[in-house]
């Protein structure tokens, strides 16, 4: 592996904007990029990379360097849904190269093939911000509610314990959905922030969940049950009886997810019930670890893991069947997962939720939910929605470069 260093060169949001430009100007492939908490960093950017329609990404052995190297970037889908994909149910592509920025800010050339920095990339600049607008409208609050209601029949009648009901906001963006990723990213600083193109279009997430992070035999999950407004004090998050029973009930299914595969008496919990901020929010988290060993295939892993538990429900299997008819709409990248696969570095993927995915001519979804509990009362549900939904759907709002326009 080749490591150069290339300095400070300036904020994630920055560099990512000058490096697609490049791209633009040299006629390559647009970056993809992870902003946020990744590998030990706070981005990892492949230079130029077209995402393509396929299953097998993220099948790459679990290494567990420092560094990152490069390896497979891509997404894959929340498996369910009735109707037809509006964009590939999975995609990827492989990058030799990244950038990346260590903890300490200063930005790093490093290449699996050993290959210096390509000619097209050197004297790092500033890019002007691109111009973009989105339009939204708001999902069918009845239907939602409806979805909710039928939950709680279903909890009751012992059919599951809770389930992560969804809708949708429907939207259209004029311009590139980079250039609305980096002024979200710029903006909200989202834990788990990550891109993806292709011809087939974009997804730009802004999560703020770890569905998997593997190194060698080492595998953790931080789960994300439980939310109130950034406004409301957060020890009302923590003494919340609902968003508890919630967040336990689905730290055992991720103990139950990852012990199929684990080596036996390895599955922990070291973090239980933490409250950290998010976009727009207060989020309970959790953290469940295990071993497994490395000869155990990326695609077993997500056999057994994936969809990830926090937005399935407990039974996983019957709360999937039962989604399916109190959701009317296909989630697509949303609740899925983005992330990289690197043979150096090991594996390292998000929950797919605070994502918008955009097809190839600009017709964007955004997905939004939250889970159902006994003591769930569907009016706060919907708020719940409202209020996750809000940071992304306003993020131009006023703003120089975006306008967004919501439709209630």
């Amino acid at each position: 592996m080749r490591i150069d260093r290339l300095g400070p060169l300036g904020d994630a949001p920055g560099v990512l904007r000058w490096v697609a430009d490049a791209a633009r100007r040299h006629g390559v492939a647009g970056p993809a990029a992870l902003i946020g908490d990744w590998f030990g960093s706070k981005a990892v950017i492949a230079p130029s990379l077209d995402a393509v329609s396929g299953t097998d990404v993220f099948d790459v052995p679990p290494g567990e360097s420092a560094a990152v190297g490069g390896g497979w970037f891509g997404y894959l889908s929340y498996p369910d849904g009735r109707g037809a994909p509006r964009i590939p149910e999975a995609a990827g592509g492989w990058s030799d190269a990244v950038l990346r920025q260590d903890a300490d800010g200063l930005w790093w050339h490093e290449s699996l093939s050993g290959a210096a920095l390509p000619d097209w990339l050197s004297g790092v600049g500033e890019a002007r911000p691109g111009r973009y607008s989105m339009d939204w409208t708001a999902p069918d609050r009845d239907a939602h509610l409806a979805g909710v209601a039928a939950c709680l029949e279903a909890i009751a009648a012992g059919e599951v314990y809770q389930a992560c009901v969804c809708t949708q906001f429907r939207g259209r963006i004029t311009g590139d959905p980079l250039d609305f990723f980096v002024d979200a990213v710029a903006r909200t600083a989202p834990a788990r922030a990550a891109y993806i193109a292709g011809r087939w279009g974009a997804v730009a997430s802004l999560s703020p969940e770890l569905f998997l992070r593997r190194r060698g035999e080492s595998v953790i999950s931080s789960p994300i049950k439980g939310t109130l407004p950034l406004h409301e004090s957060p020890a009302r998050l923590r003494a919340s009886v609902k968003d508890v029973a919630e967040n336990i009930m689905i730290v055992d299914l991720v103990r139950n997810d990852l012990g199929r595969l684990a080596v036996t008496g390895s599955v922990t919990v070291p973090e239980l019930l933490r409250v950290r901020p998010a976009p727009g929010v207060w989020h309970l988290v959790s953290t469940v670890a295990a071993r497994i060993p490395v000869q155990v295939p990326m695609a077993e892993v997500l056999d057994a893991t994936f969809p990830p538990a926090s937005v399935t429900g407990t039974p996983k299997g019957r709360a999937r069947e039962l989604l399916l008819d109190w959701e009317p709409q296909r989630r697509g990248i949303y609740c899925g997962t983005v992330g990289l696969a690197s043979p150096s570095a090991g594996t390292e993927l998000n929950v797919a939720i605070r994502t918008v995915e955009f097809d190839a001519h600009g017709a964007a979804v955004l997905g939004v939910g939250g889970g159902i509990t006994a003591d769930s009362d569907p009016l706060a549900e919907w708020q719940e929605c409202l209020h996750k939904a809000a940071p992304t759907v306003q993020l131009a709002s006023g703003a120089q470069d975006g306008v967004v326009k919501l439709a209630l």
